[in-house]
């Protein structure tokens, strides 16, 4: 019996590819609404005949490894969060919202790395050269080993590359590229899947370093199908709030370094600077003790970061209470706030609630629940905590506080910027005395607690005291 080629409807979704076989108002990979549609696909038949290889199969201890050996970037703190440098032959996807730095940073990475005689390609797709040309007037990025095409066509950037013969290929972005003879138009799934895998074949084949800028949906994640990121080595978000000049480059996925790490960056009129010592950006020095303040420590990768908490606190008629916060999980206000009034005593049921951070930091970092805690106790009192005290620790829902990750790393940081007295989660255990203990660590005064009532009379910061 001969098997026929049968063809089949397929529904697939217009945002990321997921493909079901029946139809669905709602995308099952990344949620979104009426984006899945009919699309045609045949049903291969026979089998896949064996083809010549590209290379021969080789032990894995005679590979070579020079190769692939790291290459700066030129740039400090991007060399940090790729694990080292640039690698030959790696895709590194960049994705952030309009406006944030993208073209910015990577016309840097371009100029740097022409600087260092390795040829660099610059495609832009969103631009005019001209447009390229007076940026890179502005921020220095003039340089002869660095070219530039502006090109939106997949066929015409080979042909670029082919000429070129870069060691660096940088496209913005891979969104505005298209494939001619492929279906779909620029940036939609069909185009952006097979523009990805064309660029990662060139890149893998002629050891170039390949850099493409993707763009991102209104919740922040990264436009186009998920298999962008599956084909790609290195995975980076590039965040940062428009009101403040501050960046972070995050990494998300990198085959050839740690993952969550963090490079800080300024970015100002004349380019982008690398800011090594960033903790001085979200701490607010105040000449007097002010209620309402906390200092946490925080882990960003594997740099502490320092970032003071502020809260304010008000009486309020509505049967609803506001809860406002900026910088800080909403969610995880509101359990503090819980375990505020159950453990504490502390009643806000009827205050607004007004939680931020200073410099538009944005903590994450479970470990900066007792510094909320304690910001929102000042404020309640209108008492200050002592000056110079950070405090760190994650808060349970039974009032403990759970020790935290890093611990030496964060007093360390906070012992090279002043701060004198840390508040932190003690040891536990039924051999443990309740009695604060304290320790020094490089000067500054540790003391161990067990729960948050504790932190708080101990910074004298409940009713009475």
């Amino acid at each position: 019996m001969t098997k026929s080629t049968r063809t089949r409807a397929t529904y697939r979704c217009s945002e990321c590819g997921w493909e079901t076989a029946k139809w669905v108002g709602r995308c099952g990979e990344c949620q979104a609404w009426g984006s899945v549609a009919e699309a045609a696909a045949t049903a291969p038949s026979g089998r896949t005949a064996p083809s010549a290889v590209t290379s021969p199969a080789v032990p894995i201890g005679q590979v070579p490894v020079e190769d692939s050996a790291f290459r700066t970037s030129g740039i400090p703190e991007l060399d940090r969060v790729l694990g080292g440098g640039l690698v030959p032959g790696a895709a590194i996807l960049l994705a952030g919202e309009p406006g944030v730095g993208k073209s910015t940073l990577l016309l840097e990475v371009a100029a740097q790395t022409a600087r260092m005689r390795h040829r660099t390609l610059y495609v832009t797709g969103e631009e005019s050269a001209s447009q390229v040309r007076l940026r890179a007037d502005r921020t220095q990025a003039i340089h002869d080993e660095l070219y530039l095409a502006a090109e939106t066509d997949l066929g015409a950037v080979l042909s670029h590359i082919e000429e070129v013969r870069p060691t660096l290929l940088v496209i913005d972005s891979v969104q505005t590229i298209g494939a001619s003879g492929v279906e779909g138009v620029p940036g939609g799934v069909t185009q952006v899947r097979e523009v990805a895998a064309a660029l990662v074949r060139m890149a893998k084949t002629r050891n170039i370093t390949t850099v493409l800028v993707g763009h991102v949906t209104k919740d922040g994640s990264i436009a186009g199908p998920r298999v962008l990121e599956h084909v790609v080595d290195v995975v980076l978000h590039f965040e940062g709030d428009r009101n403040s000049r501050f960046r972070m480059v995050r990494a998300m996925k990198n085959r050839f370094g740690p993952v969550d790490e963090v490079g800080c960056f300024d970015l100002g009129a004349d380019g982008i600077t690398a800011v090594t010592d960033p903790t001085g950006l979200f701490v607010e020095h105040h000449s007097t003790q002010v209620p309402g303040t906390c200092v946490a420590v925080t882990m960003e990768g594997r740099r502490p970061l320092l970032a003071e908490v502020q809260a304010l606190v008000t009486p309020t008629a509505s049967e609803r209470p506001r809860r406002t916060t900026s910088g800080i999980d909403s969610s995880r206000l509101s359990m503090v706030l819980a375990v505020l009034q159950q453990h504490c005593g502390i009643r806000l049921h009827n205050h607004d609630v007004f939680v931020s951070t200073v410099g538009g930091a944005k903590l994450v970092d479970p470990a900066s629940d007792l510094a909320i805690a304690v910001a929102v106790a000042g404020a309640c009192f209108d008492v200050a905590a002592p000056t110079g005290v950070v405090a760190m620790g994650e808060i349970g829902l039974a009032g403990e506080l759970r020790r935290v990750r890093d611990l030496p790393q964060r007093l360390g940081e906070a012992s090279r910027l002043g701060f004198r007295v840390a508040v932190v989660p003690g040891e536990r255990g039924p051999a443990k005395s309740r009695t604060p203990e304290s320790w020094t660590v490089d000067g500054m005064r540790v003391l161990d607690v067990q729960d948050v009532a504790s932190a708080l009379r101990l910074l004298r910061l409940t009713r009475g005291d």
